[in-house]
């Protein structure tokens, strides 16, 4: 099996090689195309104004100037051309992915563009807690990511659906299992704007979440990493909801 190993944060990132020591437990077939530098939130764009610069890093791994997105179709269609990847897998994220995570995430992105490509393609991320990025347990994806792409593989992923999995914020011997789990959605009351003041004197502003006690939905990603559980839920690429399709076409039939 040939594998196609990326991520949003850049070539150097640790949750980088993580996903490629998970990889190489899998296959010995294992290929690495990376942004050359931290990508996180830039989502499903694509450098359409801009040259994509490519760099060979090391025997079967490269590092590209552009999006998550890039990195995956150079992957396929330049690099890995003559032999296109069996598996696209993303991460491991340096943070959860979960809830309205996945429509900023480039690391979700990345799984898509593998989906839209017709490759079997997973999305892999490891959540911290209050002890910040310092304190990320990458064992939690290290120990448990072989097992859980390989039940997902055994599974099946049928074409225009990607997998997004979540690793709690716990040592690996204190996962409490696999939840397979809805997407979840957060408080957004608690979204709030941070405004600061730079050294002279002219404001700035960072984007960030109040701290407030907030209950998850049962069944939800949320709900999932909270009780220390790894979260694994199926995406679709078609946005359509069917529902509203039906009751928008009987109110414009009248």
């Amino acid at each position: 099996m040939r594998i196609l190993v990326t991520n949003d944060d850049g070539i150097h990132a640790p949750g980088l090689a993580t996903l490629e020591a998970i990889a190489r437990e899998i296959s010995d077939d294992v290929w690495v195309v990376a942004p050359e530098t931290d990508q996180s939130g830039v989502s499903h764009s694509l450098s359409l104004n801009d040259p994509l610069r490519l760099r060979q890093v090391s025997e079967q791994r490269f590092a590209i100037k552009g999006t998550p997105s890039d990195c995956v179709i150079m992957g396929v269609r330049h690099i890995l051309a003559d032999h296109p990847p069996d598996l696209v897998l993303s991460g491991v994220n340096r943070g959860q992915n979960v809830a309205e995570d996945v429509t900023y995430s480039g690391t979700i992105a990345a799984a898509m563009e593998g989906t839209i490509l017709g490759i079997r393609s997973i999305a892999l991320s490891q959540a911290y807690g209050p002890g910040g990025r310092g304190s990320l347990k990458w064992d939690c994806a290290r120990e448990h990511g072989k097992r859980v792409i390989a039940k997902i593989l055994e599974t099946g992923i049928e074409p225009g659906i990607l997998v997004n999995v979540n690793f709690p914020d716990c040592e690996p011997g204190a996962v409490q299992g696999i939840a397979v789990a809805a997407q979840g959605q957060r408080n957004q009351a608690l979204l709030a704007i941070d405004a600061r003041t730079d050294g002279r004197g002219n404001p700035y502003f960072w984007l960030a979440f109040a701290k407030a006690r907030f209950e998850p939905g049962n069944g939800s990603d949320l709900k999932a990493i909270a009780e220390h559980r790894i979260s694994v839920t199926p995406l679709r690429l078609d946005l359509t909801d069917e529902p509203t399709l039906t009751r928008f076409a009987q109110a414009f039939a009248e």
